[in-house]
């Protein structure tokens, strides 16, 4: 692979140079009507291509985009990503269409002279007022759907879940029946205590310590990120949900899953990328995959990032109490 790389860079760099003296051995070349035409042709043959492409690409490959959104709060985000999405297609598509319209309408033609506008009040005020407004609004929409995701200030019997990060692995915490986490911090680091939790807490003997996490259906869920080591970003791709975990402080995301695992497996979009990827899997003669929610590491941090992967599943509240109650707590475990 780091020879195909070297190759790739070499192809690269000689292509430029060769550019480079293409350019330079023009530079004295003054271009004839038979070369404007020609080049006005080929940007209007290289813009249809190019709309075509785009065309393709989107009909081609939107399998690959994710599911329906997993969580209520998702789905507002979501909803924000195509108002964003269709925003700026709506714009590219005009401004490249003009871009390689106007690129072949004005081509050097013999005896045509540009006309010039030193300036143009009404332009420039239609260019600048109007990017400005629309931009606004978009920004105030974000940060109207931003402060509802981020406000759990009005849940009820919110789920309090800490993810502690380290390189390369995932650990969950559960407050127990006080649904109050114990302090926590790095110095108290020691045996079967992974996550630096400060035992003589009040707080901390009923927490729930585990290397999975379940999450209920319909219950929103408060998470408190920390980090033992580098900066990580814990990424729950499904449920729309992005969180730094940063060494030395505790940040904070909160969700309400409103699929639960078995219901995101029997979804049309899912049902049809897993069948893509087991005959790819089964191509190379490995077992097939099931869908399941994952806890992912969005940030580069060291050689074994890819590991940093935990199980997510979502199921009914009833289905959850079940789990929640046969898991040990911290006090049974350090006993």
């Amino acid at each position: 692979m780091t020879a195909l790389l070297y190759i790739i860079l070499a192809v690269v760099v000689a292509v430029a140079i060769w550019q480079v003296a293409g350019i330079l051995n023009l530079k004295g070349v003054i271009a004839t009507e038979k070369d404007n035409n020609t080049q006005g042709i080929l940007f209007a043959l290289f813009g249809i291509f190019f709309y075509g492409l785009m065309i393709f690409s989107f009909a081609k490959y939107s399998v690959v985009l994710l599911p329906d959104a997993a969580s209520e709060e998702g789905s507002k985000i979501e909803t924000l990503y195509i108002v964003t999405m269709l925003l700026i297609l709506f714009v590219q598509a005009i401004t490249q269409f003009l871009l390689f319209f106007f690129a072949f309408k004005y081509r050097g033609v013999k005896g045509r002279k540009a006309l010039f506008y030193a300036d143009s009040h009404k332009l420039e005020m239609i260019w600048t007022i109007v990017p400005a407004v629309v931009l606004s609004g978009l920004v105030l929409y974000g940060l109207s759907v931003w402060n509802n995701v981020m406000d759990a200030s009005d849940a009820e019997n919110p789920l309090i879940v800490e993810i502690y990060a380290k390189q390369f692995q995932w650990e969950a915490r559960y407050a127990g029946e006080d649904n109050e986490l114990g302090r926590a911090n790095v110095r108290n680091i020691k045996g079967v205590n992974t996550m630096g939790v400060d035992v003589t807490d009040e707080h901390a003997s009923d927490d729930v310590p585990t290397r999975e996490l379940h999450l209920p259906k319909g219950r929103k869920v408060i998470f408190k990120f920390r980090s033992q080591d580098v900066l990580h970003s814990a990424y729950m791709p499904h449920f729309r949900a992005q969180m730094n975990c940063v060494p030395g402080m505790v940040t904070q995301f909160a969700f309400t899953p409103s699929l639960t695992t078995k219901e995101m497996r029997q979804n049309e979009a899912t049902i049809a990328k897993v069948e893509g990827i087991n005959k790819i899997r089964a191509e190379k003669g490995e077992d097939p995959y099931e869908f399941d929610y994952l806890l992912l590491c969005n940030k580069i941090c060291g050689s074994s990032h890819y590991n940093m992967q935990m199980k997510i599943i979502v199921e009914e509240e009833d289905e959850f109490n079940s789990w929640i109650k046969s898991q040990k707590t911290l006090a049974q475990i350090i006993q």
